[in-house]
């Protein structure tokens, strides 16, 4: 029996080349639209942080300005508030993450190699505190703060915030640690090593890129959060940098270049960190999501 090849014509081959070129470029300028987007406001700030107030409702609007304005973070920079701000939003986010990274990964590992009475029922309540709305408990944790006599102090805020960030660590962790094969712990403890030497030895290195993902999420989630900062602290001394930014808005007008300004110095370290461990944090949230 004769072999019937069909081979496809000279012009099919072009239109097809032609489409598959077309898609290409509609998906590409999509994205570009997206990421300029997304990523407008932020040139928009730095934009008006180095202009004087006077040219920034200027018509038409100018993204860059003609001439570079340094007045609003000379004047950010030298003020000692708002260097205190900094310095509390950075011991409330790193004091945040230490703690919740610690007591999650504890936290994680007896979830994910042990079995004990009640743990569904534990790791189920863990995941409902994560639903509730955190608007709903602003009135309960004021009353609990003020009852602890930490109102108005770091740790008051240290505390607040780390009861929203543990959910997320422990089942974060928790997810990545299923991915990690139990026969790393049967070797580990055939050489001797006690369950707490396994943790540290042998799954931490291994666990390593969704311990840098919770690690950035809880940071910014501390070093973001302006409701519970405002609420529960009343002096300058305990304020962070979100609660410092609204205190810009006078009543009788507003300094964009300063209040822009020290939006942007209040940024960069949310954007640096983001953009130096990127890789590692997609390939966190990617693995822990899957469980093995």
């Amino acid at each position: 029996m004769t072999e019937i090849v069909w081979h496809d014509s000279p012009g099919r081959v072009v239109n097809e080349e032609r489409r598959r070129r077309w898609r290409q470029l509609t998906v590409y300028a999509a994205l570009t639209a997206i990421t300029f987007v997304l990523v407008f406001p932020i040139l928009w700030m730095v934009s008006v942080s180095l202009k004087p107030t006077t040219e920034t409702f200027s018509l038409p609007p100018r993204l860059i300005p003609d001439e570079l304005h340094w007045g609003g973070y000379a004047k950010v920079l030298a003020d000692p508030k708002f260097r205190t701000f900094l310095i509390n939003s950075y011991v409330v986010g790193l004091a945040v993450t230490f703690l919740s990274l610690v007591i999650g990964t504890l936290a994680a590992f007896a979830f994910s190699r042990y079995r004990f009475l009640g743990d569904r029922v534990a790791k189920l309540f863990v995941i409902t505190t994560q639903m509730v709305p955190t608007i709903t408990l602003l009135i309960p944790f004021f009353g609990v703060i003020v009852f602890l006599g930490v109102y108005d102090t770091l740790w008051g805020l240290i505390l607040t915030y780390l009861t929203f960030a543990l959910p997320y660590s422990i089942v974060m962790m928790n997810g990545y640690l299923d991915t990690i094969p139990k026969d790393f712990d049967e070797a580990a403890a055939i050489d001797g090593c006690t369950p707490l030497g396994v943790l540290v030895r042998v799954l931490l290195p291994v666990a390593m890129p969704g311990i840098i993902s919770t690690a950035v999420y809880t940071f910014l989630l501390a070093w973001n959060e302006f409701l519970f900062a405002l609420a529960l602290t009343r002096s300058l001394d305990v304020r962070t940098v979100p609660v410092g930014i609204s205190m810009m808005v006078g009543e009788f007008g507003l300094k964009w270049d300063e209040m822009m300004a020290f939006s942007v110095i209040g940024s960069l370290p949310v954007l640096i960190l983001f953009m130096l461990v990127q890789r590692f944090v997609v390939g966190g949230l990617s693995a822990g999501g899957v469980k093995g």
